[in-house]
């Protein structure tokens, strides 16, 4: 398996560089090599069956292919299947999805991310088009892109490299069909409330979760969401500092700009299981990502530099757990 190596420079200050300031050393990931290319194709096939919200014929076939693509590399597939309500009263029938990579080991960490998108783009500039379903090519794709090249890469490992921890890779569904601009936060999130009442397992935990959303757009940033730091800011640390560690510090900021954010770890950090969020946010106007809620998020302003930096992070993160 191909090592990656990286090169720091020790900064005076760096608390974690031991050598002396100014010295170059190379740090030997262990991790193998993230595939944006790879990651970018599986948005891109996502998009390709339509916007996928909840009853529709897109959704339910793009969730029997990401099915199958997990399956193909060799995890082991669990699926919940339930009735939900929107905020409307509208009926769903809702599907998360659950892979699980060395399903007999103990410790186990938690990845995870919406594969539903959203059937009004009441965020498009244009009102005329605010009953539109949008493609979700970030907000929703992105993340099961990023989660579909992890579970290659889990599947490639060789003996000398395998992880020896459980990892988890979550698909949740009917995330993103809240109720905008109210303070109405239990009508988001339908899949991860319902999974954080029933497990896919009985008895089901893991070590630590991480919760990924709109990872793969444009002039994005990832800040410290502010749920994350109060539930679980050990593992904010752990995350932003394996992306230093690798050189994808200018994506993973330490500024202040994460707010409270209602997502899908919220529901995992009740359920028991201390969860954050990376959540992108826009590097020139704050806020989410200008596409978010518009029928611009497609694939034409997907990044595949970010979907880089997200999955080599978590591939680091991954494979140094011990």
């Amino acid at each position: 398996m191909k090592k990656i190596i990286y090169i720091a420079l020790c900064l005076v200050g760096f608390i974690s560089c031991k050598e002396k300031p100014g010295e170059v050393t190379a740090y030997v990931s262990p991790a193998p090599e993230f595939c944006e290319d790879s990651a970018y194709q599986f948005v891109a096939e996502q998009c390709q069956f339509g916007p996928r919200v909840m009853n529709s014929e897109a959704h339910d076939m793009c969730g029997d292919w990401i099915v199958s693509k997990f399956k193909s590399f060799g995890a082991e597939v669990y699926e919940q299947h339930a009735d939900g309500k929107l905020y409307t009263g509208t009926p769903v029938k809702m599907r998360n999805i659950v892979v699980s990579f060395n399903p007999e080991a103990e410790v186990r960490i938690l990845i995870a991310g919406h594969w539903d998108s959203r059937q009004w783009a009441d965020n498009d500039p244009d009102e005329a088009n605010h009953n539109t379903p949008i493609d979700g090519a970030n907000d929703g794709a992105s993340s099961i892109g990023v989660m579909l090249e992890i579970a290659r890469q889990l599947q490639l490992a060789n003996d000398s490299n395998r992880v020896k921890v459980g990892v988890d890779l979550i698909c949740w569904d009917a995330e993103d069909n809240g109720e905008s601009a109210s303070g109405n936060e239990s009508s988001w999130c339908l899949g991860s409330q319902y999974w954080s009442g029933i497990r896919h397992i009985e008895g089901y935990t893991a070590r630590y979760g991480i919760n990924l959303d709109m990872v793969g757009g444009s002039n994005t940033v990832f800040y410290r969401e502010q749920y994350s730091m109060s539930y679980a800011p050990a593992v904010v640390d752990k995350v932003w500092g394996a992306a230093q560690r690798i050189g994808y510090g200018k994506f993973f900021s330490y500024d202040q700009g994460g707010g409270y954010i209602t997502d899908d770890h919220l529901e995992v950090n009740r359920g028991g299981i201390p969860c954050i969020d990376i959540i992108g946010s826009d590097t020139e106007n704050g806020g989410f990502p200008r596409t978010w809620h518009t029928l611009n998020d497609n694939i034409e302003h997907i990044n595949k530099e970010t979907l880089k930096a997200v999955g080599q992070t978590m591939l680091e993160v991954i494979w140094t757990e011990q």
